[in-house]
């Protein structure tokens, strides 16, 4: 008997093509009246593929045994619902750790020697008139990680190589790991050049880079977010960088993304970034490949793969 699954947004079309292969797969997003439709066919769905999914959608999914989420990220997803319902959650972990990470180096390179602004120098007929100036250099500066997991980890060792020191703040201590820990975040800011957030989002973290753990960076620090725009106190980081309380901010998360403050467009010192961590093919592919294995492990009956509850 065939497995029905629903899809509420666009995959990537190697993965919807992979799903299409093995289950009947429904296209919520793309069903005009979406209302009638759950009510009349959603004690069929066993499956969700995919993110963004509330305990509304779960209320009309009885018989939903899975959730299986495209991204290593699952705050968009009500993991206390999903459990009080007994349905399983799986993520794509570890695929996507090195784009990121590769992400996060661009981006500090970038803003330390302003990339961007010198390309747009260049093609605007600046540099006959002089010189771009003189700037920065990662080398020999400490940078604080806010979340050594597996992603963290990999820029950890990619900044080693750029001849940095390597400091980090979590919700705990990892014994094993060759990096000085603050138990303090702003304490960390304090004595970093440059803070990298890449710690998970959610209720736990909203906002943990606040005003003072940014001013505790200073002048000549610089803030990088590759994890949630909501880890950081936006309105502060906006306001200290048009004050000068900041030195610099590469960006590739916001709050309301894809909506972006107006303000950040006419600062030279922020890098900004369409949220492109995973950006690549290799590893898009990687995760919708992810994402259907642990389906298919599901419905045989067999361990998951990458499983949140």
């Amino acid at each position: 008997m065939t497995i029905e699954i629903l899809q509420t947004h666009k995959l990537l079309a190697s993965c919807e093509a992979a799903l299409a292969e093995r289950y009947t797969v429904h296209k919520l997003h793309e069903i005009e009246h979406k209302a009638g439709w759950l009510a009349a066919n959603g004690a069929r769905i066993r499956a969700h593929a995919g993110s963004g999914v509330q305990a509304d959608l779960m209320d009309k999914l009885p018989n939903l045994e899975i959730i299986a989420s495209f991204g290593v990220g699952y705050d968009n997803i009500d993991i206390a619902g999903a459990k009080a319902r007994n349905i399983r959650v799986t993520n794509t972990p570890d695929v996507l750790n090195d784009a990121v990470a590769e992400l996060t180096v661009g981006l500090m390179i970038s803003l330390a020697r302003r990339i961007p602004q010198s390309d747009q120098y260049v093609r605007r007929g600046k540099w006959p008139s002089g010189n771009f100036g003189l700037l920065s250099e990662l080398t020999g500066k400490t940078v604080g990680i806010l979340g050594l997991g597996r992603i963290g980890k990999e820029i950890a060792t990619r900044l080693q190589a750029m001849k940095m020191r390597v400091v980090y703040h979590g919700r705990r201590q990892q014994p094993h790991t060759p990096y000085i820990y603050y138990d303090d975040l702003e304490d960390m800011a304090r004595d970093s050049d440059w803070l990298v957030v890449i710690a998970p989002g959610g209720k736990g973290t909203e906002g943990i880079v606040s005003r003072q753990v940014l001013e505790a960076l200073g002048p000549d620090g610089y803030v990088v977010n590759v994890a949630r725009g909501t880890l950081i106190d936006e309105p502060s980081m906006l306001e200290l960088l048009q004050n000068g309380g900041l030195g610099g901010a590469a960006l590739d998360v916001f709050v309301d993304e894809p909506e972006v403050p107006e303000a950040f467009m006419h600062l030279q010192n922020v890098v900004l970034s369409p949220h492109q961590g995973s950006a690549t093919h290799q590893t898009r592919d990687a995760m919708g490949a992810l994402l259907v294995a642990n389906l298919d492990r599901h419905f045989a009956r067999e361990p998951l793969i990458s499983a949140v509850v």
